[in-house]
């Protein structure tokens, strides 16, 4: 396909060279003027076309090809006039003119190819696809395309491409030397993006670091995390292979673990406290029964006698678990208040002997 483009360029050229330059340059504009009016109209009604359809692939490829489609007929366009000057003052510059026009040309190619990843990694994010994995593969495809186009534009240059590889696999010995740690977070982001310890949007943190926060962004090096205090924070890559990574996003429930306690002089109310607090657990719609559920008597302190309640909320939302949690201590508040019990703090009872039996 480029050789039949590059030999009517070259049909082109030879038949501007024999005519009146001013001639020429105004035929090219007036062409490339046609050109681009007729792809305008071409373009509003394939826009159209493209909104009235389904499927979102054929969006992404519009998305892709319109605009480098604009600058393709101006760069065809500008090369013609500048082959028409070379023609016209005998220039030295006129062997580079093909040259630059195919590098143009790659350029926009590859352009077109990131403005079609660009599109389907935002519709797939909007169709709820998982944002870490749907990035990761963007990032691979924009690699890819960015590795291509150099290729490409080197052998344009008329660079041997088995030179070039040759050269970038001494050149990657020599720079993964000398840039181990780069490397080690380049692999660090690889292992987050296929085992997926955590994705973009979850609230992470470290018992080894003092790690912790919402992902804003998986990146090659870095990882951002939004701590909540709403600072940055930036952690290497590689930091992530060698640290526990805890992710209470993807806690099924939230617990409730307290100790209460009451005083001794209510201790024949225990029984009938712990009882009611159990039934008012299970008869709560925020609590999941499912999973362990325990009120219990469970030890004489200093100054209370103690029982704990442990169990789990449906929910797992940070601000709505503490709702249920409030309400549950409410209740629990109610029901000893309700037995006539009181809730012990810590006391200390001084003895004094009387007067006569110190005398004694």
């Amino acid at each position: 396909m480029f050789e039949e483009f590059a030999l009517w360029l070259e049909q082109e050229q030879a038949q501007l060279s024999t005519s009146n330059w001013l001639f020429d340059v105004a035929a090219v504009l007036a062409l490339t003027l046609i050109a681009f009016v007729m792809w305008r109209l071409l373009a509003s009604r394939l826009s159209r076309l493209t909104e009235k359809t389904k499927t979102v692939w054929d969006d992404a490829i519009w998305y892709a090809l319109w605009k480098p489609i604009n600058w393709m007929i101006a760069v065809v366009g500008l090369s013609l006039v500048a082959v028409v000057f070379a023609n016209t003052l005998d220039s030295d510059f006129k062997p580079f003119i093909p040259i630059i026009r195919q590098v143009m040309v790659v350029f926009l190619l590859a352009w077109a190819a990131m403005r079609f990843v660009r599109k389907a990694e935002q519709q797939f994010i909007e169709a709820g696809k998982d944002k870490t994995t749907v990035q990761a593969v963007a990032k691979l495809c924009r690699a890819a395309i960015i590795i291509l186009f150099l290729l490409a534009v080197f052998q344009t240059l008329g660079f041997s491409i088995s030179g070039v590889l040759a050269f970038g696999g001494m050149g990657g010995l020599i720079v993964g030397m000398a840039a181990k740690d780069l490397l080690a977070n380049f692999f660090g982001a690889l292992l987050v993006y296929f085992d997926k310890p955590f994705k973009v949007g979850d609230w992470i943190r470290s018992p080894d670091r003092s790690i912790e926060g919402t992902v804003e962004n998986i990146g090659w090096r870095v990882t951002k995390i939004r701590t909540f205090d709403k600072r940055p924070l930036y952690v290497p890559n590689s930091i992530f292979s060698s640290i526990a990574v805890e992710n209470p996003s993807r806690m099924s429930h939230r617990r409730i673990k307290e100790t209460i306690g009451i005083r001794y002089d209510d201790a024949d109310k225990m029984r009938q406290v712990v009882h009611e607090v159990e039934q008012m657990l299970r008869n709560h719609p925020e609590i999941d029964t499912s999973e362990t559920l325990m009120v219990n008597f469970d030890s004489f302190n200093a100054s209370s006698l103690d029982f704990f309640i442990y169990t789990f909320t449906k929910t797992t939302n940070w601000v709505h678990y503490h709702q249920v949690k409030q309400d549950v201590l409410a209740k629990v508040i109610d029901i000893v208040l309700a037995n006539g019990a009181e809730f012990a703090f810590p006391t200390r009872t001084v003895h004094l002997s009387s007067p006569q039996a110190a005398a004694d």
